[in-house]
């Protein structure tokens, strides 16, 4: 996607108030575009606002409420953002919150709430966006996990929701390149963000109520506090969305790291499905 010259290129992004919104929106502005950081509490725009003007694109970053889980939210952000510049280039489906449990102590009340954002919530924005990119040729890039090819204990929802995710681009990139619209899918691993503690904002009172759960639960905090300990930051995986804006032709799937890349590595080589196995149930015990 060019960003030279007098064609400023716009691209919008959503869930910018921190992580890897907010890195990725700075990262395009720098990068010569013209960003749409969308949020649905616009009152937490703060550290972005402080973020772009530190980076000195504070004039090219417009920051827009966009509920994803709202339908009206999201075509009011859409016509806006065309009232204001006529065009979308680039959409970048970013917004999602994790979700810590096993269904048989959660109940299938959050599995569906994690769906609405993480799943339905892609589905309405792309909607909503594509017939501008269609118009432009553009670009919708969308954050999904490592959690999207490997399933992983107690994320049974959020994984549940990220491959639904992949499934999803991975059907349509096909038909709208149709209309020369390339799609990506971007597959973070563990980032330190507030992401994390937004998933599990109480861990002891998760294990506490995990039941028969709780020792393999305990076993799955532990191991995953210590991966977050050597977790890449919100800017390095804010580069590889930036690489999908701007390849000349980007790549369907792309991964953050190169641990992310081993890890999903381990998936697509898999056919029998044991060495995944193997790998998750030593998380657990």
């Amino acid at each position: 996607m060019d960003t030279q010259g007098n064609d400023m290129k716009t691209v919008l992004i959503t869930g910018t108030s921190s992580g890897i919104g907010l890195a990725t929106a700075v990262a395009a502005a720098r990068a010569g575009m013209r960003v749409i950081a969308t949020m649905r509490d616009t009152g937490k725009a703060g550290p972005l606002r402080h973020a772009a003007a530190a980076a000195g694109v504070a004039d090219r970053v417009e920051v827009l409420r966009l509920d994803v889980v709202d339908p009206a939210s999201v075509s009011s952000c859409v016509a806006e953002a065309i009232d204001r510049h006529g065009r979308l280039d680039a959409v970048v489906n970013n917004a999602g919150a994790g979700r810590v449990g096993t269904i048989e102590i959660g109940g299938t009340d959050e599995v569906r709430s994690t769906m609405e954002v993480n799943f339905f919530g892609v589905v309405e924005v792309t909607r909503a966006t594509l017939p501008q990119l269609r118009a432009s040729r553009g670009r919708l890039i969308t954050v999904t996990s490592v959690g999207g090819v490997v399933g992983q204990p107690f994320n049974e929802a959020y994984c549940a929701a990220k491959f639904a995710v992949e499934g999803f681009m991975e059907s349509l990139a096909p038909v709208v390149a149709t209309f020369g619209v390339d799609v990506t899918v971007v597959e973070p691993g563990a980032v330190a963000s507030e992401f994390v503690t937004s998933a599990v904002p109480d861990l002891p009172a998760l294990v506490n109520t995990a039941g028969p759960y709780a020792p393999a639960l305990q076993a799955y905090v532990d191991r995953t506090r210590k991966s977050f300990g050597t977790a890449q930051t919100a800017d390095e995986a804010a580069a590889s969305i930036i690489e999908a804006l701007t390849a000349e032709k980007p790549a369907f799937r792309i991964q953050t790291s190169d641990w992310a890349r081993g890890f999903v590595g381990t998936k697509l080589t898999d056919l029998d499905g044991s060495a995944v196995q193997s790998l998750t149930d030593a998380w657990v015990r």
